[in-house]
C-alpha cells in the first residue's frame, strides 16, 4: 500500500513537472524555430558573396557608425539625467520619465512621423533649422536622430536604475567629507554604476542596430547614406534575398554576443 502510494504520489509530480514543461517548450519553439530556419537557408556558397558585396558593406559601416554616435550621445546627455531622475526629488518627476519611456513602447512608426512632424523641412522647427543651413530628413544625421529618439530610453533607464541602487549613506558619507555634486557624481556614482551603464550602453548600441521603423519614415532608404543593415535586409527582400539572408544572420550573431555581454555584467552585478 506504500508503494502504491510512493507510485501515484510520483506520477502526480511528473505530471505537474509538464504543466510548466509543454508550454515553456512551445514557447521556446516559437523563439527559436524561425531564427534555426533563417540561419539554414541562409547558409549556402553564396553566404559570404552576399555578406560582403558592396552593398552589405556599406550598409554594415553605416549601422555600426551610427549605432556608436547614438549610444555615445544617449552616454554623455543620458547619464546626468539618470543621475536626477535617481538621486533628486523635485514637482513632476513622474511625467518626466513617463516621457522617457514613451519612446520605449511607442510603434516605431509612431516615433517616425512624430520626428519627421517635427524636424521636416515642413515641420514645426523644419522652417528655423532651415535658417541656419539644417535639412535633417533623409540625412545620416536623420539615421542617428532616429536611433536616440527609439534607444536612448533604454540607456537612461538602466543608469537610472544603477543610481537608484547606490546606498545613501555612501552618498551623506561624501558630503561630509566636503564632496560638491560634481564630485559626488564623478568620484562616487560613477564607478559605483560602471556595470549599470555598461549594461545600459550596450542596449543602446544593439537597439540602435536593429531600428527600422522610425528610420524609414525620417530618414528614408538612401545606400551608402541612411541605409543601415535593417534598411538593406527589408531592400534585399525585394530585389536580392541572398543579401537579406545573409546581413539577418550578421545581426543575430552581433545582437547574441552584445546579450551575452550583457547577462554576464548582470551576473557579476549580483
Amino acid at each position: 500500500m506504500i508503494k502504491l502510494r510512493a507510485l501515484i504520489q510520483h506520477l502526480e509530480e511528473g505530471y505537474s513537472k509538464w504543466i510548466f514543461i509543454v508550454p515553456s517548450a512551445i514557447l521556446l519553439a516559437l523563439f527559436a524555430l524561425p531564427l534555426a530556419a533563417l540561419i539554414l537557408r541562409s547558409v549556402n556558397l553564396d553566404f559570404f558573396d552576399n555578406a560582403f558585396s558592396k552593398q552589405a558593406f556599406h550598409a554594415l559601416s553605416l549601422s555600426l557608425v551610427t549605432s556608436s554616435v547614438t549610444t555615445l550621445i544617449a552616454a554623455v546627455f543620458g547619464t546626468p539625467l539618470a543621475y536626477v531622475l535617481a538621486r533628486w526629488k523635485f514637482k513632476n518627476k513622474l511625467w518626466l520619465e513617463l516621457i522617457l519611456d514613451l519612446p520605449i513602447v511607442l510603434p516605431p512608426s509612431v516615433a517616425g512621423l512624430a520626428l519627421l512632424i517635427a524636424f521636416g523641412r515642413k515641420g514645426l522647427f523644419g522652417p528655423a533649422l532651415s535658417i541656419f543651413g539644417i535639412s535633417l530628413p533623409f540625412t545620416t544625421a536623420a539615421v542617428i536622430l532616429a536611433q536616440t529618439f527609439v534607444a536612448a530610453p533604454l540607456y537612461v533607464r538602466s543608469a537610472r536604475i544603477g543610481f537608484a541602487q547606490v546606498d545613501m549613506q555612501l552618498e551623506e558619507s561624501a558630503h561630509v567629507e566636503g564632496a560638491n555634486q560634481w564630485q559626488m557624481f564623478s568620484e562616487v556614482m560613477i564607478p559605483l554604476t560602471g556595470r549599470a551603464l555598461a549594461s545600459g550602453a550596450i542596449l543602446t548600441w544593439t537597439r540602435a542596430l536593429g531600428e527600422f521603423g522610425a528610420t524609414i519614415l525620417f530618414a528614408g532608404n538612401l545606400e551608402g547614406v541612411t541605409q543601415t543593415m535593417p534598411m538593406a535586409i527589408y531592400l534585399g527582400f525585394e530585389r536580392n534575398l541572398g543579401v537579406a539572408l545573409a546581413l539577418s544572420v550578421v545581426l543575430i550573431f552581433v545582437s547574441v554576443i552584445m546579450l551575452m555581454l550583457t547577462k554576464k555584467l548582470e551576473k557579476h552585478e549580483h
